[in-house]
């Protein structure tokens, strides 16, 4: 079982909103996070990925993005090669001890519990797009 958090999901739909690029690479093939990433606006969903590397490398290619505009969350060994290749790796607070290794920010939140949402709005605060217009209050 997943759990998700409608903060997270808030974050997700508000930075797709203002043109930000948001992939998810995860080894889990389930049709309920497909569908709740499409929800949100995600377009680049890449369910089952055996090598996420792969996964990274054709999104990057895919939206001419270079390494150093590539912020990825990961919390466990799968993650490990994709989070050396990124400018800025970053994990939730209960990932595994050799992903915080290479993480420039942990999270406090936990995986499922508001991680996401915390990065992405830091990210959006720094660069003034969390509630910068009216399309910060609604879905």
């Amino acid at each position: 079982m997943r759990m998700v958090n409608i903060k997270d999901g808030y974050a997700i739909q508000h930075a797709i909103k203002k043109g930000f690029y948001v992939a998810i690479i995860t080894g889990g093939n389930t049709l309920a996070v497909r569908l709740r990433f499409e929800r949100l606006g995600v377009t680049d969903i890449y369910m089952s990925s055996q090598i996420k590397m792969n996964d990274l490398t054709h999104f990057m290619q895919l939206h001419h993005l270079q390494k150093e505009e590539i912020l990825y969350m990961g919390d466990d060994i799968p993650d490990y090669i994709v989070m050396n290749h990124v400018g800025i790796p970053v994990c939730p607070a209960d990932a595994a001890p050799e992903i915080k290794t290479l993480s420039l920010y942990i999270s406090p939140y936990l995986g499922g519990e508001g991680c996401v949402r915390d990065v992405m709005e830091q990210v959006l605060k720094v660069q003034g797009k969390w509630m910068d217009d009216k399309m910060a209050f609604g879905w």
